[in-house]
């Protein structure tokens, strides 16, 4: 990824015009939106190794199932309006992934995915926020007798949050917060639930773990431990994501977050959580921000929609790094979305 880096930074040379530079690092200071890195989320552990290197069977595995798109989209496993009904919008089997297909490979079930140590008692927790939003994290565990070779149910996981967080503090880019973590052995999954406070749409990770000595199980060897990726490994990758880097775009294709129908067989009350909470209604521009185009035939968010869900997420998050300054004149802003207009062609032409 040191190369495409290489060929980024030579393009905004030759570019030759600073306040042009200066407008687009303002306008788009990091990718959207998180994913947990301690415990190191799967989809971050692949990334980390590499989308076309990837060093683990099961990260091959999950590339071969998906494609390398969705690791290089890493931080943007979501569902647009989520609004709390996780168990209503997510089928059992589907859980790591949240139901979207791009990332069907990290549902696959195996007992070799990259793994990193836990043991029970007080835990720092870290969650990698690309793009900060306020709301509340769920950490949830994996019952005791659990089987990482079959699909993931919700039944699998403990009924209630080992950890529970709202507006968690960020320290260098990380969510922090502490949990106790319940006394487990040998293999298991934390499934983490990061639903936004300012909008319906949520996060979600799968992080694989292992209390004590992992003996492989199942006939298998010790999987490999997992790793998060670097600030070099994000920034490398940055170029090859299709996710839009304020967090909100005009498609799926942008902003990799889907507006989900509830799964098959759900017979819960519209409008209500998973709590049996009656749910707030989405804001109707965050909404549109969020939505995605129906293959390709939707129609785009207004202008003042998006310009909307921009202000909102400026004033989001408490991080000096997600406001959004405009810098430069109307001459250097057209020129900044024909580069922007480029790159997007680029990036269609290589898919």
């Amino acid at each position: 990824m040191t190369a495409r880096r290489r060929r980024t930074a030579a393009s905004i040379a030759a570019l030759g015009i600073a306040p042009l530079a200066l407008t687009a690092l303002s306008a788009a200071p990091a990718l959207a939106h998180g994913s947990m890195t301690d415990p190191v989320s799967r989809v971050s552990a692949c990334y980390a190794e590499g989308p076309e290197s990837s060093d683990s069977a099961a990260c091959k595995a999950a590339v071969a199932a998906g494609g390398v798109q969705a690791l290089y989209d890493w931080n943007a496993v979501n569902i647009a309006n989520a609004a709390g009904k996780h168990k209503r919008l997510i089928p059992d089997g589907k859980l790591c992934s949240a139901g979207n297909d791009k990332y069907k490979g990290l549902d696959l079930p195996r007992a070799d995915w990259p793994s990193s140590k836990l043991a029970a008692g007080k835990h720092t927790f870290r969650y990698k926020g690309t793009a900060p939003h306020k709301g509340s994290f769920e950490l949830y565990i994996t019952k005791d007798g659990y089987d990482p070779t079959k699909p993931l149910k919700w039944s699998d996981l403990e009924a209630k949050p080992f950890a529970d967080v709202t507006d968690p503090k960020m320290e260098n880019g990380d969510y922090v917060f502490e949990g106790t973590v319940p006394n487990k052995s040998g293999r298991h999954l934390v499934y983490s639930v990061w639903q936004r406070s300012d909008s319906p749409e949520a996060f979600y990770t799968c992080s694989d773990v292992v209390f004590g000595k992992d003996t492989g199980g199942s006939g298998t060897a010790p999987a490999p431990v997992a790793s998060a990726p670097t600030e070099e490994d994000i920034a490398d990758g940055a170029d090859e994501s299709s996710v839009e880097h304020d967090g909100h775009g005009d498609n799926d294709n942008k902003t990799g977050a889907e507006v989900t129908a509830p799964a098959a067989g759900d017979q819960g009350d519209a409008g209500q959580d998973d709590a049996g909470q009656q749910a707030d209604p989405p804001v109707a521009e965050e909404s549109a921000a969020n939505a995605p185009e129906a293959n390709g035939d939707a129609a785009q968010p207004t202008t003042a929609a998006a310009a909307a869900a921009g202000e909102n997420l400026a004033e989001t998050g408490g991080d000096s790094a997600t406001t959004y300054i405009a810098i430069g004149g109307a001459t250097a802003l057209a020129i900044g979305a024909a580069v922007l207009f480029g790159s997007v062609r680029r990036k269609a032409a290589r898919r």
